[in-house]
């Protein structure tokens, strides 16, 4: 894949293996991992098969997470967008899932909805989604509250391993 999205701030891009440094120190903190089953990652193996597994995903499905740089200092901040779904999520299989995980130091800046935003116009533009779908813990406030401003739609509660979280759906206005 050759694509590289940009923002105002921010570069999204392919990630590499070469960023596990940067996506260690963001899923090695228990509070990036809260609402996520309180289970951070403890070595950086488990980094380095994660974004082989993505790299796997751009070649099968021609989309996946991708880094999230920041132009200013060329830095690593964790990554964001869309991921083809195909395994069961609450009902639902075969779908696009749009997604964000950022380092702790890079909260509330509006980094996540800079990205989003952009991983959004794409899929609904270049990549002619009729629906997006995302997930959040209902605890996440953060999370929870970027997914409102990109105008999705709580459609749901239900648990996702044992966490009980928000479904969300919007649907592509053009």
């Amino acid at each position: 894949m050759d694509l590289i999205l940009k923002t105002e701030r921010l570069i999204l891009r392919e990630l590499k293996l070469s960023d596990a440094e940067a996506l260690f120190e963001m899923d090695n903190n228990p509070n990036v991992h809260l609402y996520l089953g309180n289970e951070p990652v403890q070595f950086i193996d488990e980094v380095h098969d994660y974004i082989k597994s993505i790299q796997n995903q751009y070649i099968k499905n021609g989309i996946g997470r991708f880094a999230v740089v920041l132009k200013e200092t060329n830095e690593v901040m964790g990554w964001a967008g869309i991921k083809f779904v195909t395994e069961s999520e609450n009902n639902h299989v075969n779908f696009y899932d749009i997604g964000f995980r950022f380092q702790e130091k890079h909260w509330r800046k509006g980094y996540g909805l800079e990205s989003t935003k952009a991983w959004l116009d794409f899929g609904f533009n270049k990549m002619k989604i009729q629906v997006m779908n995302a997930s959040a813990h209902v605890d996440n406030d953060g999370s929870n509250a970027i997914l409102q401003k990109i105008g999705m739609i709580q459609k749901g509660h239900y648990f996702y391993d044992d966490l009980p979280c928000y479904w969300y759906e919007l649907k592509n206005p053009n």
